[in-house]
């Protein structure tokens, strides 16, 4: 049966925090669609607890600079300063528009956005913390995502629910100009296959976070955005900058907000030291991520760990009034409760760094354009969030920048998609353009292969946590590579145990499952070659930061090897550096 054909203007893949702002830009001056594999308000942004930074100055003296030379220097340099000015700058503004959209933000006595302290965040370039997240209580992203969705509905943008986007269509002029020509997505409720056409396409599809076992990403992140993009000979940046976030769940990985710390709470070894004193001096427990995952890790590694196993730190916020914590912290505390049996006002609580956040992905420029290489322009292709690689963060995201990335660029590339798509013709779509997806769909609903995916997903992440997780090395990282190739080869001979077309979940993981091991080998390759340490990049045995010959982006390619399969490529592209040299990085 021939596919269903849609036609917009702009399509927007992804309903989550950047997909959302997306729309709402985007479907003022364009017909716009939001296809999603997920109902919006399930989408990762809802997990997202501590806050959203911008320099109000409401709490304390603040200004922009001092956000962006805390993104930059968080980042370790690896950060495109043009890109931070901008977030940065723009903070402010995306923070009172959702506010004016009707987001409860927590309060300060005097009815201003109050503001808590965050990891790596300072004033006076560097001298003390700040407060400058703007929060709802634990519940910062999850009240976005719900304000977002609400003001869609009321802008009557048109969302395709349960949409699982599989392929993007590409067309190539005569002059060698790539555009896009719209997508190619599985409805879930029934198996059919759909062609959406469109001028301008968003991509907004999120992380991949379940190449590790131990992540506090949702089990639908699986780097779908990312995987159809190389799949179709776009490249990816600075893959092999994976962030852990210092205090999830120990053994669970379930989040604990950073919030946790702005608010005054302490990590502690087994022997009650507050050991991030010895690593971070000035700003403690709230130093950036990447350093106070490293420091956990080590306080482990000598032999300072609590517990039978001695394989996790503490969280201590017993110092801190009950009514603090269930007024600031209320999700927190009940994730404690619920998955540890820990009551956090009286008792510490275990945790352990937990698989985050994707700093690489697409790569864009500034107007959330996609480009095809280190200069080169996708006509009418864009992303935002997660997916995207603007390049915000460099090689460690600070937390809260997140919530605020999405605002700001899924702004940024929703006015710029619908301005494409006002002067943007139709492209010619390739004669059977749902044939790839068919293919690779009734390829895995009809196979008779003796493997099966939760066993695959097993062995990746298993390999992906011992071998790529916090700290690497030469070693370790060929360890990984070889597992992911041989799981590569053994997913070739994958089956699915339900071979229905209708709400088919064993397919869908069958399906992530394939993007989930290209993804993790390109994460592996970047991080095999980069031999420096460098934010989320420790290498043991490349313990310092290079910037001589690696203050740069690392690019991967896709690209035929000649015996009918594909190898990786990896190239380069400069850092853009405006006003901040990279200096040692002391906290």
């Amino acid at each position: 049966m021939a596919p269903q054909i849609h036609t917009y203007d702009t399509i927007i893949v992804g309903a989550g925090g950047a997909g959302m702002r997306a729309a709402l830009e985007a479907s003022k001056r364009s017909r716009t669609a939001v296809l999603t594999k997920l109902y919006p308000t399930r989408s990762h942004t809802g997990a997202a607890q501590g806050g959203m930074c911008a320099a109000l100055a409401n709490v304390e003296d603040d200004n922009w600079e001092w956000h962006t030379y805390d993104t930059v220097k968080g980042g370790d340099y690896l950060v495109d300063q043009d890109a931070a000015e901008i977030m940065c700058k723009e903070a402010i503004d995306a923070v009172l528009d959702l506010e004016k959209m009707g987001l409860p933000f927590s309060r300060t006595p005097e009815g201003k956005i109050d503001q808590r302290r965050f990891g790596g965040h300072t004033k006076e370039h560097g001298k003390a913390p700040v407060h400058r997240s703007c929060y709802a209580a634990d519940r910062t992203g999850h009240m976005i995502l719900q304000t977002l969705y609400q003001n869609c509905v009321k802008q009557d943008v048109e969302f395709y629910n349960e949409f699982y986007v599989l392929d993007l269509l590409l067309h190539t002029d005569a002059d060698g100009t790539q555009h896009a020509a719209g997508v190619v997505a599985l409805e879930l409720a029934t198996g059919e296959i759909h062609i959406f056409r469109g001028k301008a396409v968003i991509l907004a599809t999120g992380g991949f976070g379940k190449v590790f076992k131990t992540t506090s990403n949702a089990h639908t992140l699986t780097g779908d955005g990312m995987g159809i993009v190389w799949r179709r000979g776009l490249p990816l940046e600075d893959m092999e900058f994976y962030q852990f976030h210092p205090t999830g769940l120990a053994g669970l990985g379930i989040l604990l907000t950073e919030g946790a710390r702005g608010e005054g709470g302490i990590l502690r070894n087994a022997d009650g030291e507050r050991f991030m004193e010895r690593y971070a001096p000035t700003i403690k427990d709230l130093a950036p991520r990447d350093i106070v995952a490293r420091s956990m890790v080590l306080e482990v590694r000598d032999g300072r760990g609590a517990g039978p196993n001695k394989d996790y730190v503490y969280l201590d916020l017993t110092h801190l009034p009950a009514e603090q914590i269930e007024e600031k912290l209320p999700d927190i505390t009940e994730f404690a409760r619920t998955y540890l049996g820990v009551e956090p006002t009286t008792e510490l609580v275990p945790v352990y760094p937990t698989a985050h956040y994707a700093m690489g992905g697409v790569p864009t420029n500034i107007a959330g354009e996609v480009l095809a290489d280190n200069d080169t322009v996708v006509k009418g292709l864009y992303a935002a969030g997660e997916v995207a690689c603007v390049s915000v963060h460099g090689s460690n995201r600070l937390g809260t920048n997140s919530l605020l990335d999405i605002n700001v660029f899924g702004r940024r590339a929703g006015i710029n998609a619908a301005e494409y798509t006002e002067q943007a013709e139709l492209q010619p779509l390739p004669g059977e353009p749902e044939q790839a997806v068919v293919s690779m769909v009734e390829g895995l609903r009809t196979s008779t292969g003796h493997e099966r995916v939760a066993a695959l997903r097993a062995e990746l992440q298993t390999t992906m946590d011992q071998n790529a997780g916090v700290y690497r090395n030469d070693e370790t990282l060929a360890q990984a590579e070889k597992d992911v190739k041989e799981l590569q080869r053994r997913y070739r001979d994958v089956a699915v145990q339900d071979k229905g077309k209708r709400f088919n979940t064993d397919l869908l993981e069958a399906v992530e499952l394939g993007f989930l091991l290209d993804l993790a080998e390109i994460l592996v390759i970047g991080a095999r070659n980069r031999t420096e340490s460098r934010g989320a990049q420790a290498r043991e045995d490349y313990p310092t930061r290079d910037d001589v010959n690696w203050q740069k982006h690392t690019m991967a390619y896709r690209e035929k090897d000649g015996d009918g399969g594909y190898k990786i490529r990896l190239d380069y592209k400069p850092v853009i550096v405006t006003r901040y040299q990279p200096t040692e990085r002391k906290y």
